[in-house]
């Protein structure tokens, strides 16, 4: 299936030029088997650049349709570079068209680790911050939708490492106390017995590296989500000791029916 939008990450200012002046990015064959799968190949490229773009760090500024896609190896793509380890490994080489300025930045919140966002045209048009480009199922962002009316910073698709594994979660909530770790599951998951096994040591490995983890099924999400799941998310951001500060109140209204307040503990 062909993705209409992919954010790739600028890691350092050559690959910021060679976008602009040569028009081309490159991203590991490997890493879009594991990665993208069905997102690929993409239609437009967007860019998240990193900390070392100083004062546009943090931030998708630019994108550039593509144009062209090959197979080439690091040796042909840069061949004034000495041979390595690396020589050998092979890239897509997407060809773009020229690279376009944002009117308005898409900023993130916190400096966070990001390998690709799939997305669409519309999400990537009407984004305000990172999390709006994740194109997730339908209980995602209808939870991230309700999520953000209540105006609770969330991360989406945060990686993290507990134990000695690896996972993305569906959304993390930092707090004062303890962090969050929201899962959406859908109705497969509850007849997988294999998925239970795994959730519980993944469960347990979060419990211990600092995460309460909370879930929603189905029904909650779709016929729940004011009348329990964002009172359920807020009282436990406030057991909690509150949201992280400087990100959002210490304390959110559990309440979903009165107006977002500032707390008095602020």
């Amino acid at each position: 299936m062909v993705g209409e939008l992919l954010v790739a990450i600028l890691n350092e200012p050559r690959d910021y030029h060679l976008a602009r002046d040569e028009h081309w990015y490159r991203i590991p064959v490997e890493s879009v088997t594991k990665l993208l799968k069905d997102r690929w190949p993409p239609r437009r490229l967007a860019f998240y650049q990193t900390k070392i773009f100083e004062e546009e760090a943090y931030s998708v500024r630019y994108y550039a349709d593509v144009t062209h896609i090959r197979k080439a190896s690091r040796r042909d793509l840069f061949p004034h570079e000495p041979d390595g380890t690396k020589s050998t490994k092979t890239y897509y080489q997407l060809a773009l068209g020229p690279l376009q300025h944002l009117p308005q930045p898409i900023f993130s919140r916190r400096a966070r680790r990001i390998t690709f966002i799939p997305s669409t045209w519309d999400k990537f048009t009407a984004a305000v911050e990172i999390n709006d480009l994740y194109h997730g199922s339908p209980l995602e962002d209808r939870l991230w939708a309700a999520l953000k009316r209540r105006r609770i910073p969330a991360e989406r698709e945060e990686f993290l490492t507990a134990g000695k594994s690896n996972y993305a979660l569906d959304f993390a909530v930092y707090c004062v106390d303890k962090n969050i770790d929201i899962e959406t599951d859908g109705d497969a998951y509850h007849a997988n017995p294999e998925k239970a096994g795994y959730d519980n040591r993944r469960n347990n490995n979060l419990t211990a590296a600092g995460w309460q983890v909370l879930r929603f099924n189905t029904l909650q999400i779709n016929e729940e989500i004011d009348s329990y799941c964002i009172p359920e998310i807020t009282r436990t951001i406030n057991n909690l000791g509150g949201l992280d500060a400087g990100l959002a109140p210490r304390l959110v209204d559990s309440r979903p029916d009165r107006p977002y307040q500032m707390s008095l503990f602020d």
